[in-house]
């Protein structure tokens, strides 16, 4: 019975209001009293039901809800005969909570906007060469797979022939069509607007980037900042507090409805409703626009950041270095360069790929022993011989005499704002890369727009020579900048900057700066919606998209003062209704729980302008 009457709780709300009209139809149109009362008795007692069992419900779990004090008041109103009001009260509270569910479920449209771009169905290739259609969970890894114009990619994957342009805006928020060529990466849940491709799968079910972003989001809208967690603190010891002052105005008025209506005009329904719409709403716009906030914690502590700490490489800069100019001693063999290609190809390094790019096609050699050193390169042993590739740290690791032409050199691309690959064989250096990467485009205006936010400290921490580093900091207008600097050495800066008493805030690419990432106040991660930046960081931009930081400093900023505007426009609605009830003679409890509904209708719209937010230019 119970569950019967919860499960109508929209049905009851229509048909009180039907009978609250009744009621007023038989009193002042037909002028008959035993209607209105009738009606309005039935249309209570009708209404109070859903509220009741939930009252009830709240109790068996040892807690005193707002439910309790409209059963209390609802039943008080009926017993001395005020069916008029009572009846009234129902309805509002009913409706009011009718209006916060709809909300709620609007605020989190952008789940379900994302879900409904979820693909279904894919074709995929059977042993015939055929292309048959399955359903999407059926999709194993390796599998390939066809992908018509207009259709959705079904997966996460690899271009193996064909291009077309996708839509990636359900991955990244940006609705301009990206260019897929054989060997791009494409994402579940994209759009192929034109062209036909055929593609490995890589990535299945929850593993895809699309499906990773829809539990964030989930997780994310469900969670419960600082200022929830005090709100359900409150609400649990406010309510027996408007019990007890009830029945204290009671025992010394001896006024039942003074005390009935004070139950009514004390429920604390925008408070309990402003803060979780506001957060649903921010962390949707967030969604939409291609910046993931994983709950309202984050957004807590983001609003509050002073100082911002980059990498370099892949986030201030396009994270595509290319060779910009070398030198060689000794003479120039195509066998130094093959071996210099053979150990770089044991790395997946920016620089390395740099180098390869540059060398092009070549002989290649088995490489065998391989050691990284950590913060300094590559050694190994080719055809018998040590070759060590990387800085000039590793250079005087190995024991690497450096001649007066090669220090001028070393100089000479330091000031150029290289990046060096230093190449010895058997302690004998041969050959010397610059290697430069390219500041992404408008980053400067996104850093001014950052400042403007109220950031006060914007700073550059990479391994990359100390003269790079200050070149990309004075071009772009940074506070600080620090070269040379391994991932511990990062992680014991941002350690440093917290010590001072600053809220830091770290932007890298999710896999190197990992340790960083997690010491930081927030981690975010610049990063194509891999798995591990959607794993190690707080925010993640997808598509590595530089201006999607300002968007999300000033979007959490705002969230985080519309969560503070609807706590104390809640508060202080309670407090005038109480204070215009005890200290003026024209509150009752009809008015004031019209305007205690009304309260929370302010605060849900408040919360809902945050899913249209965007950043003043």
């Amino acid at each position: 019975m119970k569950a019967y009457i919860l499960k109508r709780k929209k049905a009851i709300t229509v048909i009180n209001a039907i009978l609250i009209v009744f009621g007023f139809v038989g009193r002042f149109a037909l002028e008959n009293i035993t209607i209105f009362n009738v009606s309005l008795f039935a249309a209570s007692i009708i209404g109070v039901a859903p509220i009741a069992i939930q009252a009830y419900q709240a109790l068996r779990v040892k807690v005193v809800s707002i439910d309790l004090l409209v059963t209390i008041a609802v039943i008080g109103a009926i017993l001395i005969g005020n069916y008029e009001e009572s009846a009234i009260v129902t309805f509002l509270f009913l409706f009011g909570s009718y209006l916060e569910q709809r909300t709620l479920n609007k605020t989190r449209s952008a789940i379900k906007e994302l879900t409904e771009l979820a693909p279904e169905s894919a074709l995929k290739q059977t042993d015939t060469g055929a292309f048959i259609e399955i359903d999407v969970d059926d999709v194993e890894e390796g599998d390939v797979l066809l992908v018509k114009t207009g259709a959705k990619i079904p997966v996460d994957g690899t271009v193996l022939t064909g291009e077309g342009h996708i839509n990636e805006a359900s991955i990244t928020g940006e609705s301009v069509p990206l260019t897929k060529k054989v060997d791009s990466e494409v994402f579940a849940g994209t759009i192929l607007e034109n062209g036909t491709i055929q593609m490995r799968a890589d990535r299945v079910g929850e593993d895809t980037t699309f499906g990773k972003i829809i539990e964030l989001v989930e997780e994310a809208q469900d969670s419960k900042s600082e200022a929830e967690r005090f709100i359900d603190r409150f609400s649990k010891y406010y309510t027996p507090a408007v019990l007890v002052l009830s029945f204290v105005v009671w025992l010394f008025s001896k006024d039942i409805e003074l005390a009935i209506t004070i139950l009514v005009l004390g429920c604390p329904g925008a408070l309990v409703i402003g803060v979780p719409v506001s957060n649903v709403s921010g962390i949707g716009n967030g969604a939409r626009n291609g910046v993931l906030l994983k709950g309202s914690e984050v957004i807590n502590s983001f609003s509050k950041v002073t100082t911002i700490v980059f990498d370099k490489t892949g986030t201030l800069t396009v994270g595509n270095p290319t060779v910009a100019e070398k030198a060689f001693y000794g003479n120039e063999s195509n066998e130094v360069l093959g071996m210099l290609a053979s150990v770089e190809r044991e790395s997946d390094h920016p620089l390395a790929k740099a180098v390869l790019e540059d060398i092009g096609v070549t002989k290649f050699f088995t490489v065998k022993k391989t050691e990284v050193v950590k913060g300094g390169g590559i050694v190994a042993s080719v055809n018998g011989q040590r070759v060590a590739v990387g800085n000039v740290a590793l250079m005087q690791q190995e024991d690497v005499e450096l001649s007066e032409e090669a220090k001028r050199d070393i100089e000479r691309f330091e000031r150029n704002g290289d990046s060096l690959v230093l190449t010895a064989i058997n302690q004998e250096l041969k050959v010397l890369m610059g290697i430069r990467d390219q500041i992404r485009p408008n980053v400067k205006q996104d850093l001014q727009r950052l400042k403007q936010l109220g950031v006060k400290n914007l700073i550059v921490l990479s391994g990359d020579n100390q003269g790079t580093v200050d070149l990309v900091a004075s071009e772009l207008g940074l506070t600080e900048a620090h070269g040379h600097m391994l991932p511990e050495d990062k992680s014991a800066y941002i350690e440093t900057l917290k010590a001072e008493g600053q809220i830091v805030a770290f932007v890298g690419d999710g896999v190197n700066d990992s340790p960083s990432l997690a010491i930081a106040d927030i981690g975010i991660a610049m990063g194509s919606g891999t798995d591990v930046a959607i794993e190690t960081s707080d925010v993640v931009l997808m598509n590595s998209d530089f201006s999607r930081l300002p968007h999300a400093l000033g979007l959490t900023k705002s969230t985080s003062a519309n969560m503070k505007q609807n706590i104390i426009i809640a508060v202080g609605v309670v407090l005038i209704l109480l204070a215009s009830l005890l200290f003026s003679a024209w509150m009752n409890m009809t008015i004031g729980m019209l305007v205690h509904e009304l309260s929370i209708l302010v605060v849900i719209l408040n919360g809902m302008r945050l899913l249209k937010y965007r950043l003043k230019k």
